[in-house]
């Protein structure tokens, strides 16, 4: 399936639908994960490095301008399923992915949908966390634009990257920009995790207050 997407999307990187393509899959992606938008995304860069074309500036903007109205349609599917969203099995995967998304909002708030939009499923489960806690719409536009024009423009880059390397052979500029793609993501994630821990380390650390005696 991902071989004929991609197959698909590298015919179209000559013609104007290339445009729509990227924007109607980031959107798809954004709520339901069913094929991971980075890799065309990549591939647009990958020409765009190479031959030139697509036009970059246009692949940022039909690839931010999906994500951010798919994250809004997951947004408000959020608000509309709350109590559903709150039944989820803690032990599933999907029940995980929520746990962790509180967890995260709970240390930093808005910037946790910025941090998220490079997990997939991460990505999700935090957009419907914030539609089901009734998180104020504005911010969360303001901070959605933010995470989704830095994900469409590290994808972009990575792949701008591998194109210019190697220009003429865009299969091997594809293989570097998804590699250098996934090593990013897993670097956040590390420094996501490291970071985590030593907030607890530190937590667990503080002396507890003392306790004034009570009156006799």
């Amino acid at each position: 399936m991902i071989d004929g997407i991609l197959g698909w999307i590298e015919q179209l990187m000559g013609s104007a639908w290339v445009y729509p393509a990227l924007f109607g899959m980031s959107l798809v992606d954004s709520v339901v994960p069913v094929f991971p938008s980075e890799a065309p995304l990549i591939m647009a860069g990958v020409y765009a490095g190479s031959t030139g074309t697509p036009s970059l500036p246009a692949v940022l903007l039909a690839a931010g301008l999906g994500a951010w109205i798919g994250d809004h349609l997951t947004f408000f599917l959020g608000r509309l399923l709350s109590g559903r969203v709150d039944a989820v099995p803690s032990d599933s995967r999907r029940g995980r992915a929520i746990a962790a998304a509180r967890a995260m909002l709970d240390r930093r708030g808005g910037m946790a949908l910025v941090v998220a939009r490079f997990i997939p499923w991460g990505r999700i489960a935090t957009t419907l966390v914030l539609g089901a806690t009734r998180y104020p719409l504005r911010r969360f536009s303001a901070f959605d634009a933010l995470g989704a024009s830095l994900w469409a423009l590290h994808g972009c880059l990575m792949g701008f990257i591998g194109g210019a390397a190697f220009e003429n052979q865009p299969l091997k500029g594809l293989a570097l920009g998804i590699g250098m793609a996934m090593a990013a993501s897993v670097l956040i994630e590390v420094g996501r995790l490291v970071i985590a821990r030593r907030r607890t380390a530190r937590a667990a650390r503080r002396p507890e207050p003392e306790r004034a005696p009570a009156d006799a």
